[in-house]
C-alpha cells in the first residue's frame, strides 16, 4: 500500500475484556465513582444526590490504564457522568482514579438525538509537525434500534470501534487533530450505517 497522508493513531485501545461490572466489583467501582461525583463543583447549583443505580459501560484499556465509564441520575433529574480508571498488576486492580461531571441535557428532553454521548479527554498524542490529538474516551447508547457495532471516525477514517454490550459502547479515539473532529456512528448487523453524530454542537444548532 502507498504511504498515507493521514498519519494518526488508530485502534490503540484494547477491546473490552470483561462483562459489565456486577457484584462486589461494581460496588468497589461505584464507591470511587460517587467519590468523584461528590467532588463536582456545581457552582452553587443544586443538582441533588446521586441515585442508587449506576449504569456501567464496556471497559477499554489504553497506555496501561483501564477505563470503565459510568452514568447515574440525581434526585433533581441531572445526569452525572464520568469514569473510574485503574492499573492492573499481579495483585489485581490498583491506583484508582475517577472523574465526574454533571449535565441537565438528558435524552428524554432531546427526542431528536440519535445517540446519547458522553466524552472526556484522557491523554494527548503528538503527530506530525507538532500537531496534537486529544485522546478521547467516548461512551454512550444508541437511541435508534438495530445497532451492532459503533465506530469513531476522524476525517472519514475509522480510528476505533466497539461492539454494543447491552446497548452500550465505549470508544477511545483521537479527536481535534489537524482541524478534524471525530464522528460517532452506529452500524447495523448487515454493515449499514444507522446514524452519524459529532461530539460538538454548532452555536446555531443550540
Amino acid at each position: 500500500m502507498p504511504p498515507t497522508d493521514r498519519f494518526v493513531i488508530s485502534f490503540a485501545a484494547e477491546p473490552p475484556q470483561e462483562a459489565l461490572p456486577y457484584g462486589r466489583w461494581a460496588d468497589t467501582l461505584r464507591e470511587h465513582f460517587l467519590e468523584a461525583c461528590r467532588a463536582i463543583d456545581t457552582e452553587g447549583q443544586e443538582i441533588g444526590e446521586p441515585g442508587d443505580e449506576v449504569r456501567w459501560f464496556p471497559d477499554r484499556s489504553y497506555a496501561g490504564r483501564t477505563y470503565i465509564p459510568a452514568v447515574t441520575r440525581t434526585a433533581e433529574g441531572f445526569e452525572l457522568f464520568g469514569f473510574v480508571s485503574f492499573t492492573e498488576g499481579s495483585r489485581g486492580p490498583s491506583n484508582f482514579e475517577s472523574r465526574a461531571d454533571f449535565t441537565s441535557e438528558v435524552a428524554e428532553s432531546n427526542p431528536d438525538w440519535q445517540l446519547d454521548l458522553n466524552d472526556d479527554v484522557i491523554a494527548r498524542w503528538r503527530g506530525e509537525e507538532g500537531k496534537v490529538a486529544d485522546i478521547t474516551l467516548v461512551w454512550g447508547v444508541p437511541l435508534i434500534p438495530g445497532g451492532a457495532v459503533v465506530t469513531a471516525e476522524l476525517a472519514n477514517l475509522a480510528v476505533d470501534q466497539c461492539e454494543l454490550v447491552e446497548e452500550r459502547f465505549t470508544l477511545i479515539a483521537p479527536d481535534n487533530y489537524r482541524g478534524d473532529y471525530i464522528e460517532v456512528k452506529p452500524w447495523g448487523r448487515r454493515g449499514e450505517e444507522l446514524a452519524a453524530e459529532s461530539l460538538y454542537v454548532d452555536d446555531d444548532e443550540e
